[in-house]
């Protein structure tokens, strides 16, 4: 089977034009967390004091708790807390545990240290 190269060529210039204007909205995130627990407390207060000096306000935070709305867990799918889930920018990215490495949550989240140690 021979390939185009023209198609091809026009594939990777369609791909380099989406790349490239791609949209700069807000992170939209939601935390699902179990309860007023410990550990929920401390997954909130993390991805929080995470958004605010990494983020500058481009956000918007959801927070759900599994025991007061089951169903929104069940529809994402969530199968342990805490989870956070990063909707938008794409791709949908989870996640899960005690959210207390902030490498962790800098890689998850997709956010750029320019070569630094996250803080």
């Amino acid at each position: 089977m021979a390939v185009d190269p023209r198609t091809t060529n026009h594939a990777t210039k369609a791909f380099a034009k989406a790349l490239a204007t791609r949209p700069t909205g807000k992170h939209v995130l939601r935390l699902y967390v179990a309860g007023a627990s410990a550990r929920s407390r401390q997954a909130l207060l993390r991805v929080r004091r995470l958004c605010e000096s990494e983020l500058n306000g481009e956000y918007d935070l959801e927070v759900i708790d599994i025991y007061q709305q089951p169903a929104l867990a069940r529809d994402g799918q969530i199968i342990a807390t805490p989870t956070l889930v990063r909707v938008f920018p794409r791709p949908v990215r989870r996640l899960i545990g005690s959210l207390s490495n902030t490498a962790t949550l800098f890689v998850g989240l997709g956010l750029d240290t320019g070569g630094e140690a996250p803080r």
